[in-house]
């Protein structure tokens, strides 16, 4: 909500007295910020709750196969990664998953169960990622990343972000 002083007394057909102070119901919001940051060894992506509502019982799908780097998990020194594996760690927000995802080498999706998310709050993880159709597959651009994609479930319809030029990438969640 919006505490406003207005004067809409007259517009309204009330006094100014009783419009001197005004609410104003804004819906509320818990959008999702993911940052995907290029790192050594180790990459990371952060998935935060930059709205004003707790997240709870949601489901946020990173889905790298549409990437324009053909990117992939590499968690693995026998996979189809190159070089350098890392594997899947949550590093941040643990306690606000359901539980922690397998993710196989060669894998370009992950899924994360979120049972409860407040406000401000993130949930990050490390691994490797690589791109299997550049010419620097050890490192990751934000060019490589885009096309890449998050969708948000929580039982009703769901929200789909895609990552454009750069790392980062916000999912519109409906009002809560």
């Amino acid at each position: 909500m919006i505490l406003a002083n207005t004067n809409l007394g007259h517009a309204l057909g009330v006094s100014t007295a009783a419009a001197a102070w005004c609410v104003i119901a804004t819906a509320a919001h818990a959008d999702l910020r993911v940052s995907f940051q290029e790192g050594a060894p180790k990459d990371r992506f952060e998935i935060r709750n930059i709205g004003s509502c707790t997240i709870t019982g949601a489901s946020v799908v990173i889905d790298l196969s549409q990437s324009q780097g053909g990117l992939i998990f590499d968690v693995t020194s026998a996979g189809q990664g190159t070089q350098v594996f890392q594997p899947f760690e949550i590093v941040q927000g643990a306690d606000a998953l359901a539980r922690v995802p397998t993710v196989v080498d060669g894998q370009n999706r992950v899924a994360l169960e979120i049972t409860r998310l407040a406000p401000d709050a993130n949930i990050a993880f490390t691994i490797d990622v690589d791109d299997t159709l550049g010419q620097r597959a050890t490192t990751v651009t934000g060019a490589e990343i885009a096309g890449a994609t998050v969708s948000y479930n929580s039982g009703a319809i769901p929200v789909l972000a895609t990552f454009a030029n750069g790392p980062r990438t916000v999912i519109p969640i409906p009002d809560c």
